[in-house]
């Protein structure tokens, strides 16, 4: 009853859940099933992008979550993203152990070569599993609360509260960047050899991966759905349409903001962390400004205010870049830039509004005919 009232009146979020849904059971049997020599064949390779994908598309979602029915633009998304990448790396620096190339029991290599002693006090438990996947939401989410507490209370609000989160990512940026911070430097973590005693070169973990990857997104957009849905999402649309409106009223506008943006990023977090194992390294670089800005392009493209369409810019932008960064690695900037500005012009809603766009000027051709 809860997940046909959550899809009533979505008939765009039924079908992308219906599509990952048959894309989840069909791509692990083209993997695994199919042999290598048939056309229906899905590589290993094709899995772990694709899976990679998914975690973007969960990313866009939380970020929608807060832009698209909170109005809080928030450009230090990758921040969280990258925070639960590295909660996760963690853990599986610590799953190595001997098996490192200088064979210490309990230090990561980078730390061996760099003459650390012993192994930092926030280093112990991510050796444990439920502790590493505690970590990977509270440590976003702890952030957030903080950061969202001051600024909110403060009543900071559009472009510059923008630019302080851009501020906070890049701030995060340069810290990971010190070697003495212990968490790899410039390098990061990387050489990650199993996870829950799984190989993560195995084409069975890494559509294992995949498939958790689409479950969490499917989650993930249920989870976002209940919230915009309820009686919190009504005043959350409601602040983001006229918040002075909505203190006056009564309500605690900072409660809902930093509410909101704390889930928000937990979910970011959880998608940083499902990342790591499939692209086998986390590094300062995804803390950089650049990839929160990206972010906002995914949403703007896909569909502001849609979840769904959030996640399918995702899927799309992402697709695209993997394409045209190959083919024309010099040109893929200037291609993102068009293509964010195009449907800013022509689709404000984004391309999930697409059809709808085709159905207004059909029928506004039609009474001018």
């Amino acid at each position: 009853m809860l997940f046909r009232r959550l899809l009533t009146d979505d008939r765009g979020g039924r079908l992308f859940l219906a599509a990952l849904g048959v894309v989840t059971v069909i791509v692990p049997i083209a993997n695994l099933v199919m042999p290598p020599d048939s056309p229906l064949h899905v590589s290993t390779f094709t899995v772990a992008l694709l899976g990679k994908f998914l975690c973007y598309a969960l990313l866009a979602i939380a970020l929608d979550l807060v832009w698209g029915y909170a109005g809080i633009l928030s450009l230090g998304h990758g921040a969280f993203f990258a925070l639960g990448g590295y909660a996760m790396g963690m853990h599986l620096m610590r799953q190595i152990g001997s098996r490192g190339v200088y064979g210490h029991p309990e230090l990561p290599d980078f730390m061996v070569f760099l003459n650390w002693e012993k192994l930092p006090w926030y280093w112990h438990g991510f050796d444990m599993f439920w502790f590493a996947m505690l970590m990977v939401v509270l440590v976003p989410g702890a952030l957030a609360f903080v950061f969202g507490w001051l600024a909110f209370r403060s009543r900071v609000k559009g472009v510059y509260f923008s630019i302080i989160t851009q501020a906070m990512t890049y701030a995060l940026m340069l810290a990971f960047f010190r070697n003495e911070m212990g968490f790899g430097g410039n390098n990061g973590l990387t050489d990650f050899k199993d996870l829950l005693g799984a190989s993560l070169q195995a084409p069975s973990t890494r559509v294992a991966l995949f498939v958790v990857s689409a479950i969490a997104l499917a989650g993930g957009y249920l989870v976002c759905r209940y919230i915009v849905t309820s009686r919190l999402g009504r005043v959350l649309t409601a602040i983001r349409d006229s918040e002075d409106r909505v203190r006056f009223v009564g309500f605690k506008v900072e409660h809902y903001k930093v509410w909101v943006f704390t889930v928000s990023a937990m979910l970011a977090g959880l998608a940083g962390a499902l990342y790591v194992p499939q692209v086998g390294i986390i590094n300062p670089t995804e803390f950089q400004p650049l990839n929160s800005i990206e972010l906002v392009v995914w949403v703007a493209v896909g569909g502001r205010g849609t979840l769904y369409g959030a996640a399918l810019g995702a899927l799309a932008v992402n697709y695209a870049k993997s394409v045209l960064t190959v083919e024309f690695p010099d040109a893929w900037l200037f291609a993102l830039g068009a293509l964010f500005v195009i449907v800013t012009l022509l689709l404000p809603s984004g391309v999930s509004d697409a059809a709808a766009a085709i159905k207004r000027l059909l029928a506004r051709r039609l009474r001018h005919a």
